[in-house]
């Protein structure tokens, strides 16, 4: 049952691990990349890609079975995994629906699966709450969203914001339940077995695909996200002396990134008067969509520079000046480093303020990492995308929220969310996340030096690191975006340290992503199309992936984009694990390419 997103293919180009689970799409060409971002024909020749963007074949499969069985004409559908998740999404669609002038009817259909035979008792709409998660053992519940077609684009946002849509594996699960996909035991979590195999300390760097899942060893879903919470809580740098250290029960557990994103603006609405928020410097796209979208706004600064700071001081002076009695703005969503531009705000100066002006500091530090930065002492939540460089394999989504004990509103933020928790992820995408991580620090030991020694070297090609203007023939590259280049003040504040404050010698790099912008489109396209590393959206795995990222995540807003640095000819790199000599060799064979053109 392998399969494999097999568009563009060329043996000059490495084509990305097969696995029915993968969470990629390959697009190797500029072309491609084109052609995906605008809806295109290309899609229906994938076989899999990012679960929010793409909806994976075996989730498409059970949507089917869903709208045939309990939907009316003209209607579209998709499936969630709690009633709360699925309430989230009825009133998210119909706000929106009706913001664009086009009211939306929107039910919620619950549908138990118990065997192969369906039946009446089955199934049946509800308006219970249901508190627990998705049952992951011989039954399970599916809570299915049903909106017009013509909804259908708004339905989608909330599914690709928001990252709280079942996943591919309890799809599968539902499938098997309903006696129409035949899937080994050792694939389900609850039932794994050994099989005579054991792993046990460091993974190895193992990517799984869909035979490898049979090597699993015998363990529960709540021992994964024990063993996952306990492990996240251990990368925070440790004072003993201080007593306020992170403990794996501040640690939360969510199906992906956006998915933490979503509950922690949830959580923050849930505590703290309602107020707009601020977005500091150029987030991934969909950190600004889920809190202009899902609550009372976002105030952007894409930039993220100190002059930026300065305003925001003034602009919430102001707002307090005018109401003295409440915080001005609800809480500020940061990065650390920003992706694609790998830039870093100055976080002291952002904690004075929200200090200052009783607000509230959540740090994303998915590309950073626990093993490069330590956002604590500027954030009350900090987030991370586990999918990316915790997993290392593509193979499986996940997210962490984690509450810093340090902070004033600890206690107030602790015990809501506590008390609110709904546990979505899926047991066995936490089994796979759990093996996936167990060499993460080892990994990005070996990420972090390729991704210097490479951007050293094309920095020294580039016009912005000393190499001739542009107006010379044969010198494309512009800009290098990476920590040790960019901000790199701001990032050095951040850099993991000792407890005794010393630089953390074995971790504490620079990260293993890096983007390059271009003279020309022209020599931005041959060097990505040259370039001889798997292509597709995605960061941090064990190989190394790269992508368009402008044309991907802002096709429709290029100049928007380009306003704040992330122009059209920006090919984004994240480094894998692979030898050094290679990696040379395949980005001094693009540089040529480029240059040619």
């Amino acid at each position: 049952m392998s399969a494999l997103i097999a568009i563009g293919h060329d043996a000059r180009r490495p084509p990305l691990p097969s696995t029915q689970n993968t969470i990629l799409a390959s697009l190797p060409t500029w072309h491609e990349n084109v052609e995906y971002s605008n809806g295109h024909a290309v899609h229906n020749t994938m076989t899999t890609g990012y679960p929010r963007f793409f909806i994976h074949r075996s989730v498409q499969q059970l949507a089917d079975i869903c709208q045939k069985k309990f939907g009316f004409d003209g209607e579209r559908c998709l499936p969630f995994p709690t009633h709360r998740t699925a309430e989230d999404g009825k009133k998210f669609i119909q706000a929106q629906a009706l913001r664009f002038g086009k009211p939306s009817e929107v039910r919620v259909v619950r549908f138990c699966i118990k065997s192969p035979e369906i039946t009446p008792s089955n199934f049946h709409e509800t308006s219970q709450t249901v508190k627990s998660g998705p049952c992951h053992s011989a039954s399970a519940e599916v809570h299915i969203i049903f909106f017009p077609a013509a909804t259908y684009k708004v339905a989608r946002q909330f599914w690709q914001n928001c990252g709280l849509g079942i996943s591919s594996r309890y799809a599968e699960h539902c499938l098997s339940l309903l006696g129409v996909l035949e899937l080994p035991c050792t694939q389900l979590a609850e039932s794994l077995q050994c099989c005579g195999n054991s792993l046990s300390g460091k993974f190895n760097g193992l990517v799984l695909n869909s035979q490898d899942e049979s090597a699993l060893p015998y363990i529960t879903g709540s021992d994964a996200k024990a063993a996952l919470r306990r492990r996240i809580a251990s990368f925070f740098v440790r004072d003993e002396s201080s007593g306020s250290n992170v403990s794996e029960e501040d640690v939360f557990l969510f199906p992906c990134g956006m998915s933490a994103i979503w509950n922690a603006h949830q959580l923050l609405m849930g505590v703290r008067p309602l107020e707009k928020s601020v977005i500091f410097g150029f987030s991934y796209l969909d950190t600004l969509k889920v809190v202009e979208r899902c609550g009372p706004g976002a105030i952007f600064y894409g930039h993220g520079r100190d002059s930026d700071i300065d305003d925001l001081d003034n602009m919430l002076a102001r707002k307090q000046a005018e109401s003295p009695l409440s915080p001005p703005i609800l809480a500020l969503y940061t990065e650390c480093p920003s992706n694609p531009r790998l830039h870093t705000v100055n976080m002291p100066r952002l904690r004075e303020l929200a200090d200052k002006y009783n607000f509230l500091v959540v740090i994303d530090q998915t590309v950073g990492t626990f093993a490069n930065v330590d956002v604590l002492p500027y954030a009350d939540i900090v987030i991370t995308s586990l999918t990316k460089f915790v997993s290392g394999n593509a193979t499986a989504l996940g997210g962490s929220l984690v509450i810093n004990p340090r902070m004033r509103y600890y206690s107030q933020l602790k015990s809501y969310l506590t008390s609110q928790y709904e546990d979505t992820y899926f047991d066995s995408d936490a089994i796979v996340m759990e093996l996936n991580s167990r060499d993460f620090m080892e990994r990005m030991r070996i990420t972090n030096s390729n991704a210097e020694f490479i951007c050293d070297l094309l920095r020294a090609r580039s016009i912005e690191g000393g190499a001739p203007s542009e107006s010379v023939r044969g010198h494309v590259i512009r800009h290098v975006y990476y920590p040790k280049y960019v901000s790199r003040d701001n990032y050095e504040v951040c850099r993991r340290r000792l407890p005794t404050g010393e630089l953390d010698k074995e971790n504490g790099g620079y990260g293993g992503l890096l983007s390059l912008s271009f003279t020309s489109m022209k020599a931005s396209d041959a060097f990505f199309n040259a370039l001889a590393v798997a292509k597709g959206p995605g960061i941090g795995t064990a190989f190394t992936l790269s992508c368009r990222y402008t044309i991907l995540c802002h096709s429709l807003e290029l100049e928007w984009a380009a306003q704040y640095g992330v122009d059209a000819t920006l090919v984004r790199m994240s480094m894998g694990t692979e030898d050094r000599e290679v990696l040379r060799k395949a980005v001094e064979t693009a540089l040529r390419a480029a240059e040619s053109a």
